[in-house]
């Protein structure tokens, strides 16, 4: 880790000025110009009554939200609807991903009241689904795992009926029990990214390691193989139609339940540039060819996103493997 990177308690950082959010990208050149956005990519912008109630909730209870963070470009649709992801273990990743909007440094220590407030937020907004993710902590021994269980069993006591998907790192360097303990936690679908093909990784996921992270949800299943899981690539930085149907049969020989492929967005110039933008065909393309490999649930869209819809995806999820195992 950069001595420079930032300091969470340092009260003269602004992570909203992009030199000080990222301050390892600080020093490189600017990327390509990412290109204009086509009419398929252009979203509305945020507002209304139900995206201000959600954010007020958000904000009344401290929480930090990938929707905001990653500047997501869903959060106006999903807000209104009452619909948000949240991002426990603070605001500061220790990992510095070129494609990611997340600020990068040093993070404070874990709070440990932020699971009841994740709790509290659920039942406020009366979500039947939630999805909750974090940033990486490798400042961690367990890399955040009992934080992720607790956070779990806390929603579930004060939201019984609300179904858990998580969407978790990598615990690089956290041994096997690690894993265990959020699996014992029992969240409904288990979520870990693979974010692009293996050829990609040292350009766009350097700190992460292609294989551990397919591994990673392989055990998962291992542990509890009636546990759903899923994972997610982006497209547009520079992979092929060949590696991305590799990466799909890898998934599947890791038993992976829900494909997820959205159109990668740059964040700033400092970020890895976009290729191209994939149309709407090559998505349905896609979308085909990865049921046809045997996953239960595809989302490949260009504004496909990893929570994006996740509520109604659970359903039509769960009742696919209901349909799978009817015809077994």
């Amino acid at each position: 880790m950069q001595a420079d990177f930032y300091q969470g308690n340092d009260p003269m950082r602004d992570l909203k000025l992009p030199d000080q959010r990222h301050p390892e990208k600080a020093h490189r050149p600017d990327q390509a110009v990412q290109p204009k956005k086509p009419s398929w990519i252009r979203v509305r912008a945020p507002g209304g009554e139900g995206y201000n109630q959600t954010r007020r909730i958000m904000r009344d209870n401290n929480l930090t939200t990938v929707c905001e963070e990653a500047g997501c470009p869903n959060v106006g649709e999903c807000w209104s609807q009452g619909h948000a992801t949240m991002m426990i273990m603070g605001e500061v990743c220790t990992r510095a991903c070129s494609f990611c909007n997340v600020a990068t440094g040093k993070p404070d220590a874990l709070d440990a009241f932020e699971p009841g407030r994740v709790a509290h937020a659920v039942a406020t907004l009366g979500l039947n689904h939630v999805v909750i993710t974090s940033v990486d902590r490798d400042d961690v021994a367990d890399g955040g795992a009992e934080h992720f269980a607790q956070t779990i069993r806390a929603v579930r006591h004060r939201a019984p009926d609300t179904t858990i998907e998580i969407l978790t790192p990598d615990f690089l360097r956290c041994d096997d029990s690690a894993l265990e303990t959020v699996v014992a936690a029992r969240p409904d679908v288990f979520n870990h990214n693979l974010e692009t093909v293996p050829g990609l990784y040292p350009s766009v996921r350097p700190g992460a390691r292609y294989f551990h992270s397919l591994r990673l949800l392989q055990r998962v299943k291992e542990l509890d193989p009636g546990m759903f899981t899923k994972s997610g690539i982006m497209v547009g930085l520079g992979e092929d139609r060949q590696s991305v149907s590799q990466v799909m049969d890898d998934m599947r020989a890791a038993d992976i339940d829900f494909l997820t492929i959205g159109q990668y967005l740059q964040p700033t110039p400092k970020h890895h540039h976009v290729d191209r933008f994939v149309t709407p065909e090559e998505f349905a393309a896609y979308e085909k060819a990865a049921y046809g490999k045997g996953f239960l649930m595809v989302s490949a869209t260009p504004l496909t996103r990893s929570s994006y819809h996740a509520g109604d995806d659970f359903a039509r999820l769960r009742s696919a493997r209901e349909a799978h195992l009817g015809r077994a």
